[in-house]
C-alpha cells in the first residue's frame, strides 16, 4: 500500500513541477516584454514568481526523495526499506533548506543557505551521473533504463542550474532597469535574459518528458 501511494505522489510531483514552471514562465514572459507596465508593478510581479519558483525547488527536492524511495523499495536500488528511510530524512532536510533559504533571500545568511542549496544539487548530479556511467560500464548491478533515468535526471538538474545563472543575469539587468529607468538598451538585454532561461527551461522539460517515456517504456 506504501510503495502505491509513493508511486502516485511521484506521478503527482510532476504535474505540480510542470504547472510552477508555466506560472512562471507566463509571468516572467509578460513582466519582459511589457515595459508600459509601471515598474513598481513590474518588480511586485517579478517579486511573487520567485514565491511561486518555490514550488519548482520543492518538485526537484520531492523527485529525488520519492524516486530513491521506488527505487529501493521496488528493489531497483540496493538498501531497500533502509535507503528508504534514508532518502526520506534527507529530503525532509534539504527541503527545509530550501525554504529556509527562500524566506531568508534578503538576508547575509540567505546567500550562505543559497550557496549550500547549489552546492547539493552540483553533488546530486555528479553522483547521479556517477551511478549511471557506472551501472552502464558494468560497475555495479543497476538494470539499464534505470541507469539513463538517473542520467537524464542529472541533465534535468544541470538544466535547472543554466535557468539559475541565466535568471541571476536576468536579475543583474532587472536591478538597472529598477535603479536608473527603463531604456531600450535595457529592455532588450531583459528579453534577451528571458529567451535564453526559457530555452533552458525548454531543454528541461525535454529531458523530463524522456524520464516519463523511459519510466513507462522500460527499454531493455
Amino acid at each position: 500500500m506504501l510503495i502505491h501511494a509513493v508511486l502516485v505522489a511521484h506521478i503527482i510531483v510532476v504535474g505540480y513541477w510542470l504547472g510552477s514552471d508555466l506560472v512562471i514562465n507566463s509571468t516572467f514572459r509578460y513582466v519582459s516584454r511589457t515595459a508600459s507596465l509601471p515598474v513598481a508593478e513590474r518588480d511586485r510581479l517579478l517579486d511573487h514568481v520567485l514565491d511561486v519558483d518555490q514550488h519548482v525547488r520543492y518538485a526537484l527536492v520531492l523527485q529525488l526523495w520519492l524516486g530513491t524511495t521506488l527505487g529501493a523499495l521496488y528493489g531497483y536500488l540496493p538498501g531497500g526499506a533502509r535507503l528508504a528511510w534514508i532518502a526520506t530524512l534527507l529530503g525532509l532536510a534539504w527541503l527545509a533548506l530550501v525554504e529556509a533559504t527562500h524566506r531568508l533571500r534578503k538576508r547575509p545568511v540567505g546567500n550562505a543557505l543559497g550557496r549550500l542549496d547549489r552546492g547539493l544539487r552540483y553533488l546530486a548530479i555528479t553522483v547521479l551521473a556517477v551511478i549511471a556511467v557506472g551501472a552502464l560500464y558494468g560497475y555495479w548491478s543497476i538494470t539499464g533504463w534505470l541507469a539513463v533515468k538517473l542520467a537524464l535526471l542529472a541533465a534535468v538538474m544541470a538544466s535547472g542550474l543554466g535557468i539559475r545563472f541565466e535568471l541571476v543575469r536576468y536579475f543583474r539587468v532587472w536591478g538597472s532597469i529598477r535603479t536608473t529607468g527603463s531604456t531600450d538598451d535595457l529592455e532588450r538585454q531583459l528579453r534577451g535574459r528571458y529567451a535564453s532561461s526559457t530555452a533552458f527551461l525548454v531543454l528541461l522539460w525535454l529531458f523530463v518528458a524522456t524520464i516519463v517515456a523511459v519510466s513507462i517504456i522500460k527499454p531493455g
